[in-house]
């Protein structure tokens, strides 16, 4: 479909259009703004709004300081983040993200994400990029040289808004993966999230709150929970596992939820106080794919190509990654320089998705879970470990980095032998 006459850039209503207004736009926003481009952000809903994704990962605080965010988000107040917890049958353990392998940020934040996207957002608004919110883009022409999208806002109105370059931030929407047909399976078990928000009312006190808890179902190991704590005394609690093992346990999502965060014996305990604060939701079958992450005048970015699952929290640091390979790459092709796009950015940014998807699998299939609960894993290890946890999943010198799956399985095996030696 052809929506514009005009192929000259120097007729573009913008330089770069972003579709999505969350944090891979934000920081692509931002970043290109301060460079003097002309920047349009189009987003679908108003802000703040509610999102899931509310933990982040310390490789994240190297892109926002990037993107020129990182006050932005030092000054929001948010709950301080160092590390994660687990636990399993009542055995609690831990990951201190600080003690990592990888040089860089231990630390980071766990946010409300309706007040973080807003700040982000509007921070890049600060630095130059126009907003447009209740918009929702219906029709793409890709173009190398002018990329053309079709928008209809919610009063009716359509219009054309041709750009030189166009960023799909959409996160869950994926715009442009629909609308240019690139979606693919993305090879995982249909698995579904039921979350809330409460006010915790935690009074224990060898409860960390600077790290998220992550917990497993004492009879199904496929299943895990959340519980990510806020500065203001509430809390994001959820629970992930198969979509039909899921949906057996009541009719409707409260029941779902309550009864599951009832079965786990650390959250039933923490949370015996806890109010809900906001109604419960489920995303079904959250995973997705592309076939590629570029095209003819457009790049993808974050969640509106690639998302895997919540369980390590990797979707905001993917998205952030994508933003800070993408942001400069645009700017060097916009000043007329000819850019390979696999290779610069669709490759590198896959290899530390692939590592991600390694994690994600190996906890899925018992491999992590009987690493990360061993009583005494090699100190070594485990600093690895925590360097691919902490969000440095494209740290070539970190060799669960470079060889996870083999790497998982072999140390996996060490920690079963040295616990039947102990038997």
């Amino acid at each position: 479909m052809n929506i514009h006459t005009d192929a000259s850039p120097h007729a573009a209503d913008c330089d770069v259009a972003i579709i999505g207004a969350g944090p891979a736009g934000a920081a692509a926003a931002a970043r290109l703004s301060r460079l003097g481009w002309r920047v349009h952000v189009i987003e679908r809903s108003h802000f703040p709004r509610f999102a899931i994704g509310e933990s982040l990962l310390p490789q994240s605080m190297a892109y926002l300081e990037a993107a020129g965010l990182l006050e932005t988000v030092q000054d929001g107040g948010y709950q301080p983040k160092n590390g994660a917890a687990f636990t399993r049958h009542t055995r609690t353990t831990t990951i201190d993200f600080r003690e990592k392998s990888t040089p860089g940020w231990g630390t980071t934040y766990q946010v409300p994400r309706a007040d973080f996207d807003q700040r982000l957002i509007h921070a890049a608004e600060a630095q130059g990029a126009t907003l447009e919110f209740g918009t929702t883009v219906s029709a793409f022409d890709a173009d190398a040289e002018r990329p053309t999208l079709r928008l209809d806002d919610e009063h009716g109105t359509t219009r054309h808004l041709s750009a030189r370059f166009v960023l799909d931030a959409s996160g869950y929407g994926r715009v442009l993966a629909r609308l240019e047909a690139l979606e693919r399976d993305p090879r995982a078990e249909p698995r579904m999230a039921i979350f809330s928000h409460v006010e915790d009312g935690i009074e224990d006190a060898d409860y960390d709150r600077e790290k998220i808890l992550i917990g497993v179902h004492p009879e199904d190991a496929g299943i895990w929970y959340w519980l990510i704590p806020f500065a203001d005394g509430r809390a994001s609690v959820g629970v992930v596992g198969d979509i039909e093992i899921l949906s057996a346990h009541g009719d409707d999502p409260e029941t779902r939820w309550q009864t599951l965060i009832d079965q786990e014996p650390r959250f039933r305990q923490l949370l015996h106080q806890a109010r809900r604060v906001r109604e419960v939701n489920e995303i079904r079958g959250y995973a997705a794919s592309v076939t590629r992450l570029h095209g003819p005048g457009y790049a993808l970015l974050g969640n509106a190509g690639e998302f895997l699952d919540p369980v390590f929290s990797s979707g905001v640091t993917i998205a952030l990654h994508s933003a800070h390979l993408a942001a400069p790459l645009v700017d060097r092709q916009l000043r007329g320089e000819e850019i390979d796009w696999h290779a610069d950015f669709e490759t590198p940014l896959r290899a530390g998705v692939e590592t991600f998807r390694a994690f994600v699998e190996a906890w899925y299939a018992g491999t992590l879970q009987t690493i990360v609960f061993h009583e005494a894993p090699p100190p070594r290890f485990k600093r690895w470990i925590s360097g691919v946890l902490a969000g440095y999943a494209w740290d070539r010198d970190n060799p669960f980095v470079t060889a996870s799956r083999r790497r998982l399985a072999a140390l996996a095996e060490i920690c079963e032998q040295r616990d039947e030696v102990r038997s």
